[in-house]
């Protein structure tokens, strides 16, 4: 499965050079290039987060009817292990404080970037959540070695970092599954 990241701030421009930065400018552990999805408000952002799975999320701070924390705290109770950036023009001390707190992020870089020092931050962010994610997987292959944990737990914990909401079912009333394609609007 191809990693991706995703990418939110309301001006084109700005979604279009970090896009071609990233696409042109890193690779995953395995050499390949990352899917890069582009979204210009908070609402398409989160409604893409509960199609794909990110490796990381870059947003911007100041846009219309969703700001970027609040953006990435709704990301957070999505995907809590995708990482969470903030890009942005506007340094207000507690937004910031706010951001860390509430959405967990990692990393401010302001704008206007320097495309190096943004492709560092970047790189950083993403080796970290490897290590995060190889320190959970080797946690849960002792606690199965211990007994504390099911190989069936440690596998179900496995497909949910892959595929966040695989694991859970739904039930309609009649007893059967109710199975929706990710693809499909809900009215």
């Amino acid at each position: 499965m191809q990693e991706r990241i995703l990418i939110v701030d309301d001006e084109p421009g700005i979604l279009h050079a970090l896009h071609r930065l990233i696409r042109h400018g890193l690779t995953t552990p395995g050499g390949e290039r990352y899917l890069v999805d582009e979204c210009s408000n908070g609402a398409e952002a989160l409604e893409q987060a509960r199609r794909h799975v990110y490796a990381l999320a870059i947003s911007d701070y100041r846009m219309p009817e969703m700001n970027g924390v609040d953006f990435l705290t709704g990301l957070k109770a999505l995907q809590p292990d995708c990482q969470r950036m903030i890009v942005s023009g506007y340094a207000d001390m507690d937004a910031l404080v706010r951001g860390l707190n509430d959405a967990g992020i990692v990393r401010f870089i302001g704008k206007p970037w320097v495309d190096l020092d943004l492709m560092c931050a970047v790189r950083q962010v993403l080796q970290m959540r490897e290590l995060v994610l190889e320190n959970q997987r080797l946690a849960d292959v002792v606690r199965v070695q211990h007994g504390r944990l099911s190989a069936q737990e440690a596998e179900l914990r496995r497909l949910e970092l892959l595929e966040p909401g695989i694991t859970q079912v739904q039930w309609a009333d009649d007893g059967s599954f109710i199975l929706e394609d990710p693809g499909e609007v809900r009215l």
